[in-house]
This record gives C-alpha cells, structure tokens and sequence, in this order.
C-alpha cells in the first residue's frame, strides 16, 4: 500500500489477525464512495473496476457487507404452542444504496432474500443460509 498510494501504513497485532491500518490523502481517488457525511445521505455507488471485481468475487464482498453490517442469528418461532428455531442472516443498513448493492451480491449467488423492514432483509430460506454459510462465516 505505502509503494501505491498511502502515506503511512502500520501493522497491528490482534488476536488471531494482523490489522493493517493506512493513511493518504489519496484513497478517496481509489475509493470514490468514501466522502464527507453520513452513509445513508450521499451516493455509494461503485467504480466500473469495482463492479467488476464484485462481480467476479460476489462471496467476498457479501461476506465484508455481512461482517460490517449483518449477523447470523437463530430464530425462534412458535407455531400452533410448538417451537422451532433456524439460522437466518440479517443485514441492516440506512443507505438505500448499500442495501441495493447487498440484494446485487445475493442475486449474483443466487441467494434468496426479503426484505423485512425497509432498512432490514433477511436470509431465511435453509438452502440460502448454507450459501451464505459457505461465503460468510463466522465474524472474527
């Protein structure tokens, strides 16, 4: 990163990681949607460079948006005094962008996936939550 871009770049020794933070005054030319103000009040939209790479990495990218923004609970339901109980993915996000870019990734996987709330979608369906076992994982 210091060689392409950054001012300055550190290592930070984490539990079972090694964070890697970066400074420049130049990341927002190489990340256009990164800018002044809340997420949900201006645009984010990708770079033509960074639709393709989603395109070709659908699994990484929902796996970011998941770690940042979502989580994988179990659900619990009771149906006629009975109880059940079933993973399901939830991602909520204020900007109307993310989400869309959310519903972009789980189609490119052909994830299914509704919306629940107008800031909330979820992955309920038990073939759609292994999908997105298989590309998400576990946070760290």
């Amino acid at each position: 990163m210091k060689n392409v871009l950054a001012t300055s770049v550190q290592r930070v020794q984490k539990e079972g990681c090694v964070a890697v933070q970066s400074y420049g005054r130049h990341w927002p030319c190489l990340l256009p949607q990164h800018g002044p103000g809340k997420k949900h009040e201006r645009p984010i939209v990708l770079a033509d460079w960074q639709r393709t790479i989603v395109e070709a990495h659908p699994g990484d990218f929902l796996r970011g948006l998941f770690h940042s923004d979502g989580c994988r609970i179990s659900n619990r339901v009771t149906v006629r005094g009975k109880q059940y109980a079933y993973p399901r993915y939830m991602f909520t996000n204020e900007s109307t962008d993310i989400m869309g870019l959310c519903q972009w990734g789980l189609d490119l996987l052909g994830i299914a996936w509704r919306m629940n709330r107008r800031n909330s979608l979820s992955v309920a369906r038990r073939e759609a939550v292994a999908a997105l076992d298989r590309h998400v994982g576990p946070k760290s």
